[in-house]
C-alpha cells in the first residue's frame, strides 16, 4: 500500500515512515549493526539541536563533504527538515573545484569526512564558520565555539518547511566543464522520489546497497529518499567499490535493489563473462551463433545473480550510456536490470521502467507526473531535442539568471540538451548530447557516441572519444594493455615492442571495421591510441570537453 503526501517535504515524509517503520532498520555500514528509523529520527533531531547552539538558521548553506555512511544522511536530514540548504560536494572534486562551491554557494558549515578534511587545508572563505567532522559530529579546529553534540539534545525550535523552500544545490561534475549549481526544492526531490517509487514494488524488507556517491542526485534521490519512503534499509561500504570489497560486500548483504553506472557492469561482462566464453575454442565459436550465444548468456546470468547475492530483484543502470553488447547480455541473462534517463535539472529521473518492461536500447517512458516532447525533430530521423516538464523540475541556476534562462522557457519547459526519438508507445531512445552532436561538411548530423558504441565493442577497446578535428573525424581509442601484454608474455624478447606493434595494427583493423558499418559522413579519417585512461566524471562519464 503506497502513502499519498498532502505535503512533499522532506520532514513531512520522514514523520510518516518514522511513525509506520520506526522499528525497521535504516541505515548501516556493512558489517555493522544498523540503526532503526527511530534511532535515525533521534540522531537527526539532536544534529538539529547542535545547529541552533551553532547558530545555524533556516536559509543558511550547510555543504557537506563525505563517502557515504548513515551520518552523511542524517546530516543531509537535519539540514532540510530545519529549511537549510543542503550542498553536497563529490569526494572526486579537486581542492579548486572544492573550494569554488564553497565560495559560490556561500556554505557557513561544512561536515567532512576523515580521509577528506586535508582538501580544506588551504581554502580560507569568509562565510565558513565551522568546519565538522562527520563521523561523531566534532567540531574541527574551533576556536569560537564550544558547543559539543549530544544525542538526548532536543531543538528548541520548530521549523515549518515549505514545499516550495530550496533543499539543496547540487554542483553537477559537468562532462562539459565548469559546474553550475542546480537548485532543487524540497517539491522537486521529493515529488520524483515518490514518482520513481512507483516503476518497482518496495517495501521495509528490501535491503540496498549503495555504491555512488550520495551527493549525486541519481544516487540521492533513487538510492537514498526511495527507500526512506518504503521503510527500507541501506548498506554503504564506507570505502572506495574496488571489486573485492564489493563481492564480500554483495555477499554479506545479498541485496535486492542496486543503483549502479554502466562502467561497473561492463567491466564485469568483459573482465569475467567475455573471458570465460573466449577461454575455449567451442564456446567462443558457439557464442556467434545467436540461438547458443543466449544459451550460454542464461548460464552466465546465473552465475552473475549469484555473485550480487542471489536475491537481486532491480539494478537500475543511468547516469551514462550503456553499451549495447552489454545491454544484449542482461537481457539474455535474464537479469533484472533497467535502465533510466534524467539530469540533475529533473532531480534527477525524467523516464524509467521496471525490469519486465524494458526495450532494447530504451530508456523507456516518461516517468508519472512527468511530461516529455521531443522539440523541433529531424523530419527523416524524427531526432531531436528533449524537452520536459513536471514538478520535479529545478528551480534554477544558483546565482545564475542567464543560463537559467537558456534551459527554462517561460512557459516551463526544461531543455535538456540531449537528443533523442521516442517510439510510437512513447518509450525513449537517447541518441546524443546536443553539445556533442558534430555537423558534417554538407550539414548532416553525425552522432560520436554511435561511432563510439561501434568501436567499444572491437576487441581489446576499453573506451573511446570521437571528436572533429580541422573538418576530419578522429577517434581516440584506448586499448585495454593489460590483455595485449598477456599475449606475449611467454616471448623472451621486449613484450612492449610487440605491443605496440599490435596497436597499430588494431588501429588500422579498427578503421576499417568501423568504417564498413556507417554511413559515408560518419567514416572515420583517422583513429589513434589514447595512452591514458580518458578522465571522468563522478558517474563515469568521460570529460569529452578535454579532449576536442
Amino acid at each position: 500500500m503506497m502513502t499519498q503526501y498532502k505535503n512533499l517535504t522532506f520532514p513531512a515524509i520522514f514523520s510518516k515512515t518514522v511513525a509506520k517503520f520506526g522499528s525497521s532498520n535504516a541505515m548501516a555500514l556493512v558489517g555493522q549493526e544498523p540503526l532503526t528509523y527511530n534511532e535515525l529520527d533521534t540522531n537527526i533531531k539532536a544534529l538539529i539541536a547542535f545547529y541552533e547552539k551553532l547558530g545555524i538558521q533556516a536559509g543558511d548553506k550547510i555543504a557537506i563533504l563525505s563517502t557515504n555512511m548513515p551520518n552523511w544522511g542524517i546530516a543531509y536530514y537535519a539540514t532540510t527538515f530545519m529549511g537549510a540548504v543542503v550542498v553536497p560536494i563529490l569526494p572526486d572534486f579537486t581542492v579548486f573545484e572544492v573550494e569554488n562551491i564553497l565560495q559560490h554557494s556561500e556554505a557557513k558549515a561544512i561536515l567532512v569526512s576523515k580521509g577528506l578534511t586535508s582538501k580544506l587545508d588551504t581554502i580560507n572563505i569568509d562565510s565558513l564558520q565551522f568546519t565538522i567532522g562527520i563521523e561523531n559530529f566534532e567540531l574541527i579546529n574551533q576556536t569560537e565555539s564550544s558547543a559539543q553534540f549530544d544525542l538526548s539534545a532536543q531543538a528548541e525550535k520548530s521549523y515549518k518547511v515549505c514545499e516550495d523552500d530550496m533543499a539543496a544545490i547540487i554542483y553537477t561534475s559537468g562532462t562539459t566543464g565548469s559546474s553550475k549549481g542546480v537548485m532543487l526544492s524540497h517539491k522537486n526531490i521529493c515529488s520524483n522520489a515518490t514518482s520513481a517509487r512507483k516503476l518497482h514494488p518496495i517495501d521495509e524488507r528490501d535491503r540496498f546497497l549503495s555504491i555512488l556517491p550520495l551527493s549525486h542526485t541519481y544516487e540521492n534521490t533513487l538510492g537514498f529518499v526511495i527507500p526512506m519512503l518504503a521503510g527500507s534499509c541501506i548498506y554503504y561500504l564506507g570505502k572506495t567499490p574496488v571489486p573485492s570489497l564489493l563481492i564480500s560486500a554483495l555477499k554479506d548483504v545479498k541485496p535486492t535493489i542496486m543503483f549502479s553506472v554502466p562502467l561497473i557492469i561492463e567491466k564485469i561482462y568483459r573482465s569475467k563473462i567475455l573471458p570465460s566464453i573466449n577461454s575455449k575454442a567451442i564456446t567462443r565459436n558457439l557464442y556467434k551463433i545467436p540461438f547458443f550465444r543466449k544459451k550460454l548468456n542464461a548460464i552466465a546470468g546465473k552465475k552473475l545473480m549469484e555473485t550480487f547475492g542471489g536475491e537481486l530483484t532491480f539494478f537500475g543502470i543511468g547516469g551514462a550510456k550503456l553499451n549495447d553488447q552489454v545491454e544484449l547480455f542482461l537481457r539474455e541473462a535474464k537479469f533484472p536490470y533497467a535502465i533510466g534517463y534524467g539530469l540533475t535539472e529533473s532531480s534527477p529521473l525524467l523516464a524509467g521502467i521496471g525490469v519486465n518492461h524494458t526495450k532494447y536500447r530504451s530508456t523507456g517512458p516518461a516517468l508519472q507526473g512527468v511530461e516529455l516532447k521531443i522539440n523541433n525533430p529531424d523530419p527523416q530521423t524524427q531526432i531531436g531535442e528533449v524537452w520536459a516538464k513536471g514538478d520535479n523540475v529545478m528551480m534554477g541556476y544558483y546565482k545564475d539568471h542567464e543560463k537559467t534562462k537558456e534551459v527554462l522557457t517561460e512557459d516551463g519547459w526544461f531543455k535538456t540538451g540531449d537528443l533523442a526519438r521516442m517510439d510510437k508507445n512513447n518509450y525513449l531512445y537517447i541518441e546524443s548530447r546536443l553539445k556533442n552532436m558534430i555537423v558534417g561538411a554538407s550539414g548532416e548530423n553525425i552522432y560520436p557516441e554511435a561511432i563510439e558504441s561501434l568501436i567499444n565493442n572491437f576487441k581489446h577497446v576499453v573506451e573511446s572519444v570521437v571528436v572533429e578535428q580541422k573538418g576530419k573525424l578522429v577517434a581516440m581509442v584506448y586499448f585495454n594493455y593489460e590483455e595485449l601484454e598477456q599475449q606475449y608474455k611467454h616471448l623472451k624478447r621486449e613484450v612492449e615492442d610487440y605491443v605496440d606493434q599490435q596497436v597499430d595494427e588494431l588501429l588500422e583493423e579498427l578503421q576499417i571495421y568501423v568504417n564498413s558499418r556507417v554511413n559515408k559522413f560518419s567514416q572515420l579519417q583517422l583513429v589513434i591510441a589514447q595512452v591514458d585512461p580518458f578522465q571522468k566524471t563522478a558517474t563515469h562519464k568521460i570529460k569529452r570537453f578535454l579532449y576536442y
